[in-house]
């Protein structure tokens, strides 16, 4: 029993507290929600799997597709992974009364996933995410490719790809919080990365699980070379400049996160001398794979109405929107403001979680519970150095944080909203998770306040139990409630 109990007492100790609790938390619950979720009711899942299978097989750009309501984008998926899409498509869509499950018929589900994934080919229209490039794609392509290996049915394919994407993810944002495992905020970052959205879309079909976990790779590692002031090794500096490149190219609403790579000084990420400007030149080489990506997909937006209902096709232009905010900013601040008074309250909510295409909410005790772990997650934060993180680089942080929120909010008001629409449209709570641990290390920075015993000293081990035990309680709360709404 000792022997036991020393062997795991090392291992917490290598990986880090908050390291093991993540991937023990993230990796179960991730699964559950993996298992759980109807094939293709994660958050666009249809399109998001259709793009993922595009990768697999070398459709790296963009490929127009023939539809009679428009421009489109698209490609080919086996038909009995189709013929799934659709049925989930219909289920989810024609919901019955609140008393009944959400979805229809489970043993429906289980003939479709029972069947052999099929030669015959047929085409999916994914303008949406025909627009991403292949690399947030990386972890589902190889998923899918070890399921054609396989010769996997249909199920366990879609399985399989939603459990690679997992898997990426915690390998990333497990490495991020292993950075931190030396210092008290990681316990902060720990709660962020354990958020119920955040879990649940990694066990889902996505861009997103990628993006969140390269976002959440460079906050960790520029809270540990910015803000706490210690210089990073050289495979932690090697991740960072990685991430300064492949973020942009993930999502580009968070190219301004990546650019921020440029605050941090050199000698922290091992730069002298004439090297010190190194992550300088990611940052641009970054900058420029952004802007040429986004040359290539530009085409793909004048597709984007046909996500809307019928009598808003053709009005989503992103030119037109551009040239409105141009020639008339106040009109658009108007829009922003009317925006916040009709839908802050749901993006609120959508922050902590609202579970895929079933929209459903996590229960008043998930967002209470997270609270709680944000709330002592600052508490017990690390008191951050004035001299490591200078007020003017964290001014510097904390406004391009703010513009890159503006950013998230420009982007859908071009790319789905249409024109002269009453709200910026599109916009969903969980955006701005990618910015969340950066927004805390600001507020840290800035505000003085730490909770202490009555000796003075730091809140010991019972401040991380409650910070471990809330968030399994946002967990185990979210995931009974979705599978009780869907699966009665």
């Amino acid at each position: 029993m000792r022997t036991r109990t020393g062997v795991a007492s090392r291992f917490v100790r290598k990986l880090g507290p908050a390291t093991t609790a993540f991937l023990i938390l993230a990796g179960l619950f991730g699964a559950v929600f993996a298992v759980i979720t109807p094939p293709f009711w994660g958050h666009d899942e249809i399109t998001q799997f259709g793009r993922a299978y595009q990768v697999a097989h070398g459709g790296f750009l963009p490929q127009e597709i023939e539809d009679t309501r428009g421009v489109a984008y698209g490609g080919d998926v086996p038909k009995s992974i189709t013929d799934l899409m659709g049925y989930a498509l219909t289920d989810y869509t024609t919901n019955g009364d609140e008393q009944n499950p959400m979805a229809a018929d489970p043993s429906a589900y289980d003939r479709y996933k029972n069947a052999p994934v099929s030669a015959e080919l047929d085409q999916v229209w994914f303008t949406n995410t025909a627009a991403y490039s292949p690399v947030p794609y990386i972890p589902s392509a190889i998923g899918l490719r070890a399921a054609e290996a396989l010769d996997l049915n249909v199920g366990t394919t879609t399985l399989v790809t939603r459990l690679a994407g997992l898997a990426a993810y915690l390998a990333i944002t497990g490495f991020a919080l292993w950075s931190l495992r030396a210092h008290r905020i990681q316990w902060l970052a720990f709660a962020v990365a354990v958020l119920p959205i955040a879990v649940f879309q990694a066990g889902t079909v996505t861009a997103d699980t990628l993006t969140n976990a390269l976002a959440f790779l460079i906050s960790a590692l520029m809270v540990k070379a910015l803000f706490l002031g210690d210089g990073l090794r050289r495979a932690e500096t090697a991740a960072l400049l990685t991430a300064t490149l492949t973020l942009p190219l993930s999502k580009p609403a968070y190219i301004l996160l990546a650019l921020l790579v440029v605050v941090i000084p050199g000698e922290r990420l091992g730069f002298r001398g004439v090297w010190r400007y190194t992550h300088w030149v990611f940052a641009a080489v970054g900058g420029l794979l952004f802007a040429a990506w986004m040359r290539v997909a530009a085409p793909t937006g004048d597709g984007m109405s046909l996500m809307r209902p019928e009598h808003q096709w053709g009005t989503v232009r992103p030119d037109d929107q551009l040239r409105g905010i141009l020639t008339d900013p106040i009109g658009f601040v108007e829009v922003f403001g009317e925006s916040i008074s009709r839908r802050d309250q749901r993006w609120f909510t959508q922050f902590f979680g609202e579970l895929g295409f079933a929209y459903i909410d996590v229960p008043a005790l998930a967002v209470l519970a997270c609270l709680v772990a944000f709330v002592l997650g600052i508490g017990i934060g690390d008191r951050l150095r004035p001299d490591a993180a200078t007020f003017r680089r964290t001014l510097i942080v904390a406004l391009v944080l703010l513009a890159n929120v503006a950013m998230i909010y420009v982007t859908l008001y071009m790319s789905f909203t249409p024109v002269d629409y009453f709200i910026i449209d599109g916009v969903q709570g969980r955006y701005f998770v990618p910015l969340a641990v950066l927004t805390f290390a600001v507020l840290l920075r800035w505000l003085p306040w730490r909770l202490a015993r009555p000796d003075g000293a730091a809140p010991g081990r019972g401040a991380v139990l409650t910070i471990v035990g809330a968030t399994a309680v946002a967990l185990i709360a979210a995931a009974v409630k979705y599978h009780v709404l869907v699966w009665g």
